[in-house]
């Protein structure tokens, strides 16, 4: 049995140990999307680590208020988040879900300094990795092969920003909400159902027309 002066030794190297698995488990999502666009070596992966701070949010926290400059990028490891505007007649516009590896951020803000026009908030507890301005800039400095990895990131937003463009000009609610859920099954468990409603650009009471008509045909 332990004595009480062996428990004060072990108990920090337990908890020690414990943050060490759970920093070790909170980068493996992040490593996981990057390999998906180039090859790390363990030593690059360690030196990645230390350009991020990690981050929990509560649900219905702020990372990002409209109207602030948004100082960092986020990937999000565990959780939900959100980015929207709102109008001058207190309506939500949502941008962006961004669920377990994806990034999210206001991008005119962090490039340039300006006030960011969105608001980012979570939808669930949620776990982040923010990389600031200054550690992305050491980041690519130390490890030039990230440079191919946020091109790439940057091309799919861009093709992504233009698909739902070209989507919301040419197809029907019903098309953009079955083009939703099949990109993201998920979604019908983890957002209200008002929020996909803002998302898609229409009105609860036509998202929920839309539902039941497609329940009726299955």
């Amino acid at each position: 049995m332990l004595s009480t002066q062996d428990k004060l030794y072990f108990t920090p190297c337990i908890w020690r140990s414990i943050f060490a698995l759970q920093r070790r488990q909170m980068f493996e999502i992040l490593f996981k999307n990057v390999s998906e666009k180039i090859e790390l070596t363990e030593e690059e992966k360690q030196l990645c680590k230390s350009f991020f701070s990690p981050k929990k949010l509560r649900k219905r926290q702020y990372i990002l208020q409209e109207g602030d400059v948004c100082k960092y990028i986020a990937f999000v490891e565990k959780g939900m988040l959100r980015s929207y505007t709102i109008d001058d007649k207190g309506n939500e516009h949502i941008m962006q879900f961004a669920f377990e590896g994806w990034w999210i951020s206001d991008q005119f803000s962090f490039l340039t300094g300006e006030p960011a026009i969105y608001t980012i908030d979570a939808l669930e507890d949620s776990e982040l990795l923010l990389l600031s301005k200054a550690a992305e800039e050491q980041l690519l400095q130390k490890i030039p092969k990230f440079e191919k990895y946020f091109r790439l990131l940057l091309q799919n937003s861009l093709i992504a920003t233009q698909r739902r463009l070209i989507s919301s000009l040419s197809q029907t609610a019903e098309e953009r909400y079955q083009q939703l859920i099949n990109g993201c099954p998920t979604i019908l468990q983890r957002v209200p159902q008002h929020m996909m409603a803002s998302f898609l650009g229409i009105t609860p009471e036509t998202l929920s027309r839309i539902r039941k008509q497609m329940m009726a045909k299955h």
